[in-house]
């Protein structure tokens, strides 16, 4: 396809690293690869739980040394700002209102960051 406004010069690889916006973009997406560090340690853990005992008393020894303790405090800490970024990003893509009335943004996230404590305080509950 022709383009109509001339040459553009082509963009190196690095060229995102430029800019801010860019860069936290990024950052974001890459909180997925701890997220899947976590997953794999659980689907470990359910396959080492239905291999049997030893099986899984083998799978707890590896989950508690400290490079994997690491990595799963790190898994959650990118899931923990993969879903801030998010929920500051929701109420722009998809305000919400009452009838005439506009539901201001804080309100949108405080709802839903008030929904995070309370699915962590009934698994607490359900758990601990």
């Amino acid at each position: 396809m022709h383009n109509k406004a001339g040459f553009e010069k082509p963009l190196n690889a690095l060229w995102w690293l430029k800019h801010r916006f860019f860069k936290a973009y990024m950052l974001r997406e890459a909180t997925v690869i701890p997220l899947l560090f976590f997953i794999g340690c659980m689907l470990a853990g359910i396959y080492s739980l239905l291999q049997g005992e030893n099986q899984w008393l083998a799978w707890l020894g590896f989950m508690q040394q400290s490079w994997v303790v690491g990595l799963n405090i790190l898994a959650l800490l990118a899931s923990l700002y993969h879903a801030l970024t998010f929920f500051v990003l929701f109420p722009r893509v998809m305000p919400l209102s009452l009838g005439d009335y506009r539901i201001p943004a804080w309100a949108i996230v405080a709802g839903q960051w008030m929904a995070v404590v309370a699915v962590l305080l009934f698994f607490g509950w359900l758990f601990l």
